[in-house]
């Protein structure tokens, strides 16, 4: 991922359009973007349209194995956690292959960067190990979400059988465990709370406290299912949101998941601390989670990312498009965020949750971006957020490069696994 060379896009997005822009990288980050250039020589050619690389913010690696195999028969989200408990139990050797599988078609689908939000703990850290060693080899960047998992509810009732697999038994186990994780070349340790219903609020402080310490991304499930308020309300005498804000979890480091059951206080809260909520559009539709509110989320302050979460799909163009086109349907009104308010979820807001330096296309920034196919229909148009994101979807991604090496080329979408 410190890769050096030329590229020139014939058509790129800075935050704005650009034509006929050179893109210099050395070691790894932008050097130089030089607009209205033709193509030196040497440089790689790219044909199409060029944006800052993808942010997957969150994702279950393992749930993929759940892909079309669940949707049959009945229930709601407490009867797919059971079959998704039944997928838990990894050998590790087994893990960092079906992990490679899983990044290989991320970072195909132009998604330079992953948060996995891990809590397979059965064997300490190697399951951590091989999704890290998995990520490596594909070429994509990952952000390891160590998380802390302690209580089967918040009335403390025990683990179920595989649950226990999650645990360190403690927050001092679990911090020390986490300590042996390193950050390296394309590699970030993060932590996590995994939810109210799991971790308590003493150990919820010690988690926030170890990544505070560190400088490291923080993430949590909050209010995804109405039950999990409604137990937070009678145990804590709180909503979620509020327990976060009373134990100082709140603040503009923290990257909260789904906050699809919050009211007007939580909305405030979250706003008023610029915490990132993280939109899951296509898990959460597979699950029936409702609709969150994210404008009202994003007016109150708070920056919106994007993730594959079960990755029953990968396609982060797809869930920034959902996140707005679910809420059309659930509130009755068209545009509730601009296009490029949706590309920057997918790019820039994403990649700071993650803890790095992208998403943005200017000098200085890690070198990943993404080049897409051409629109065949508009072949003289000008690069457009709302085309991006309305008439794109991970299949058109034709080259990606991370860190200036090209990890994804149009010859057949395959690794390519060299610098420039």
């Amino acid at each position: 991922m410190n890769g050096s060379g030329l590229w020139h896009a014939e058509q790129a997005w800075l935050g704005r359009p650009a034509t006929d822009v050179l893109i210099e990288v050395k070691d790894g980050r932008i050097e130089a973007i030089i607009e209205g250039v033709p193509p030196p020589p040497g440089a790689v050619v790219l044909e199409g349209w060029t944006i800052p690389g993808l942010a997957n913010v969150h994702s279950h690696a393992f749930q993929h194995m759940l892909r079309g195999t669940a949707e049959s028969g009945a229930g709601d989200f407490w009867a797919w956690r059971q079959e998704m408990y039944r997928r838990t139990d990894w050998d590790p050797a087994d893990y960092y292959r079906y992990s490679r599988f899983v990044y290989q078609e991320m970072v195909e689908a132009g998604i330079t960067a992953v948060g996995e939000f891990h809590y397979l703990h059965r064997h300490g850290n190697e399951l951590g190990e091989a999704v890290i060693k998995a990520a490596s080899e594909v070429g994509i960047r990952i952000t390891l979400i160590d998380a802390c998992y302690l209580r089967g509810g918040l009335d403390w009732r025990p683990l179920d059988e595989a649950q226990q697999t999650f645990s360190d038994g403690d927050v001092e186990h679990w911090a020390r465990r986490v300590d042996r994780l390193k950050d390296a070349e394309g590699v970030r340790i993060g932590a996590a709370i995994h939810s109210v219903r799991a971790v308590d609020p003493k150990s919820m402080r010690e988690v926030a406290a170890w990544a505070r310490e560190r400088k490291a991304p923080l993430h949590a499930h909050l209010a995804e299912q109405p039950a999990e308020v409604e137990e937070c309300r009678t145990v804590e005498g709180c909503t979620p949101a509020e327990l976060f804000e009373r134990e100082g979890i709140l603040g503009p480091d923290l990257t909260v998941v789904h906050a699809i059951h919050v009211d007007q206080h939580d909305i405030s809260l979250l706003g008023a601390n610029n915490v990132t909520v993280c939109a899951c559009s296509t898990t959460e539709r597979d699950l029936g989670d409702r609709v969150g509110p994210l404008r009202a989320l994003a007016d109150a302050g708070c920056p919106i990312a994007v993730g594959s979460d079960s990755n029953a799909v990968i396609d982060i163009l797809e869930e920034a498009r959902a996140l707005e086109l679910d809420q059309r349907r659930a509130t009755g009104r068209r545009v509730l965020h601009q296009p490029e308010e949706l590309l920057e979820a997918a790019t820039k807001n994403g990649m700071r949750a993650l803890g790095w330096e992208a998403g943005e296309l200017k000098k200085g920034m890690l070198a990943d971006f993404v080049t897409l196919d051409q629109p065949r229909d508009t072949a003289r148009r000008q690069i457009d957020p709302a085309y991006v994101v309305y008439g794109y979807s991970a299949c058109d991604v034709s080259n990606v490069v991370v860190g200036g090496t090209t990890v994804v080329s149009e010859e057949g979408r395959v690794r390519a696994g060299h610098s420039e």
